[in-house]
């Protein structure tokens, strides 16, 4: 963090977004995310079930649907 004087707040840099293995909200599978927002794998994303807004079903992660 840089120094500040004693009357100012310090100020943070701002964060930079590491590619990082996650594991898809959705599926389950560990992916490549290219950014910390990104929680849900390509291939859950190409599925028309996620393009066009439909819930899961009634399973907790949705994994193997």
């Amino acid at each position: 963090m840089p120094t500040t004087p004693a009357n100012e707040i310090p100020i943070e840099e701002p964060r930079v977004d590491v590619p990082k293995v996650r594991r898809c909200l959705r599926c389950e599978v560990t992916f490549h995310s290219q950014w910390a927002g990104e929680r849900i794998c390509p291939r859950c994303k190409s599925s028309n079930t996620w393009r066009n807004g439909s819930p899961l079903g009634s399973g907790a992660s949705g994994a193997g649907n």
